[in-house]
C-alpha cells in the first residue's frame, strides 16, 4: 500500500528540490532564463509523479536535478561542470545515488564527492 502524501508535504519536497537545485544553478552562474524554466518543467513533472509514488517524494530532489541536468545538456549546456579534479577534459557532476535519499554531486570521472546536492560553491571570486 502507498503512503499517502499530503499536498503540503508534496509541496514542501517540490519547494525544497527548487531551492537546492536553484542554489546549485546560481553557484556555477547559470540560473538564467532558460535553466530556471526547465528546473520548472522539471518540478511539474515530477509533481505528476510523486503523486503517482508517493513513496519517491525523498528522491525528488536528486531526480529534479538529474531531469535538469539532462535537459540543458540536449540544449548545448554542461551543468554543473567539475572543478574537482585534475583532469583536462571538461566534464560534469553526476548525482548519486541516482535514485536515493541524500544525493550529493560526484566528479563522473574521479568518483570524487564534491558536494551534497544545494550545497555547490561558485567559482572563486578575484
Amino acid at each position: 500500500m502507498a503512503s499517502a502524501l499530503t499536498l503540503d508535504a508534496v509541496t514542501e519536497y517540490l519547494l525544497e528540490a527548487r531551492a537546492r537545485v536553484l542554489h546549485d544553478l546560481a553557484a556555477c552562474r547559470m540560473a538564467d532564463a532558460i535553466a530556471v524554466s526547465v528546473l520548472e518543467d522539471a518540478l511539474s513533472q515530477r509533481g505528476w509523479w510523486v503523486s503517482q509514488w508517493p513513496d519517491g517524494a525523498p528522491f525528488l530532489v536528486g531526480l529534479v536535478a538529474q531531469d535538469v541536468q539532462d535537459a540543458l545538456f540536449d540544449v548545448g549546456s554542461r551543468w554543473p561542470r567539475c572543478t574537482a579534479c585534475p583532469t583536462t577534459a571538461e566534464h560534469t557532476l553526476g548525482v548519486e545515488p541516482e535514485l536515493g535519499e541524500d544525493p550529493r554531486w560526484v566528479c563522473t570521472e574521479s568518483g570524487i564527492a564534491v558536494a551534497p546536492l544545494g550545497a555547490l560553491r561558485g567559482p572563486a571570486r578575484t
